[in-house]
Formats: C-alpha cells, structure tokens, sequence
C-alpha cells in the first residue's frame, strides 16, 4: 500500500515519490476549480514578502474548499495521510496548507529550502503535478540536493505524480519549463497558520 511505502521512505531517506496519486478525472476536476486569475508569486514571509522574478517565476493561487468538490477531496485525501504520518511518525503535524502553481513558459524557481528564515512550522513539502502530455523536452524538472549542493533527484512533472519530502532537508529548485507547467503545491504544518 502507497501510504505505507511513503511512512516508510520519509523516515528512511526523507522523501518519496507517489506515481498516479490522484487519476486524469480527479486532476481535471481540480483544474476547473481554479481561477483564471492567479497571483504572482513572492518569496519571504509576512511581513517581507516581495515579488523577484530573477528567483521565481510562476503565478499561485491558494487553494480553498469554497472553489469546489474536487479541491474538497483533495484536501480531505492530504487530512486522511496528515492523520496517518502522525500515528506513525509522531511528527506533531497539525495542518495543511495549499495552492496551485502555474509556470509560464521559460518560467522557473531558483534552489531554496521551504521554510523560511526563521520558520520551523512547514515540516513536510508535498508538489503533485498536473502536466497530461509532458515530454522530457519540456524540461521543468524539480531537482532536489543534499545540504552539501549534491543532486539527489531529478524529477520530471508528470500528471498525477505527487513528490513528499521533509521541508528543511532538502534544498531544490524547478528548471526552467519550456511549456506551461501545472502543480500543486502544499505543505504539512507544525503549527496552524494564524
């Protein structure tokens, strides 16, 4: 069982990868909850908060279950491992939270680590993808590194691939995408957001 494998590779390497988590139906269902409308992203926290486009470059919207039934049962699917990760795990995660992440072509997201400076509260990344007719030619990839700047993984944005992966530990970046690029990306909490 997948949610097994994935207790698993958390507590073992720190990251795994779930191939087909939600199916093209589900996927799709999202996608018409969202908005045309997004938000370019910034970086920072709070108070900081400001728009760099040498750093990022994609458009986000944070997911709410007032757009809709298909967002609602992806929320309720992240609750039901969020419950299952702390009976397991005794990791103390209390919340999640969500949005939709839309790369426009020639779009990227230098390397970073999702918590920022002084904040401890993201425990666990969580980026499921969107992209129903990728091609390695579309590059986009997350590229994910040690501490030490050592590529451990390269991961190409599949539709309905969804990466987990211990905020703190691993620092990574999203190439450049040569087509459009969807996802979603969320973060388990260690504490609710005020």
């Amino acid at each position: 069982m997948s949610i097994d494998k994935l207790i698993d590779s958390l507590s073992t390497q720190g990251w795994y990868v779930w191939d087909d988590f939600l199916n093209l139906s589900e996927i799709q269902g999202i996608k018409n909850c969202i908005p045309t409308s997004l938000q370019d992203a910034r970086i920072g926290h709070r108070g900081s908060l400001q728009g760099n486009k040498t750093i990022r470059g994609d458009q986000t919207i944070w997911l709410e279950p007032e757009m809709g039934q298909p967002v609602v049962s992806y929320m309720d699917k992240m609750e039901n491992i969020r419950q299952a990760l702390n009976c397991a795990l005794y990791i103390g995660l209390r919340d999640f939270e969500t949005h939709f992440c839309c790369y426009p072509n020639g779009a990227f997201y230098k390397k970073h680590v999702d918590n920022p400076q002084g904040q401890g509260r993201r425990k666990i990344t969580t980026v499921l993808y969107m992209n129903e007719l990728w091609q390695p030619s579309d590059a986009g990839e997350l590229v994910m590194y040690d501490h030490q700047g050592n590529e451990l993984l390269k991961l190409e944005p599949l539709s309905g691939r969804m990466i987990f992966f211990m905020s703190e530990d691993f620092p990574h970046e999203v190439l450049p995408t040569l087509q459009k690029r969807e996802s979603i990306a969320g973060w388990f909490l260690t504490e609710k957001p005020l």
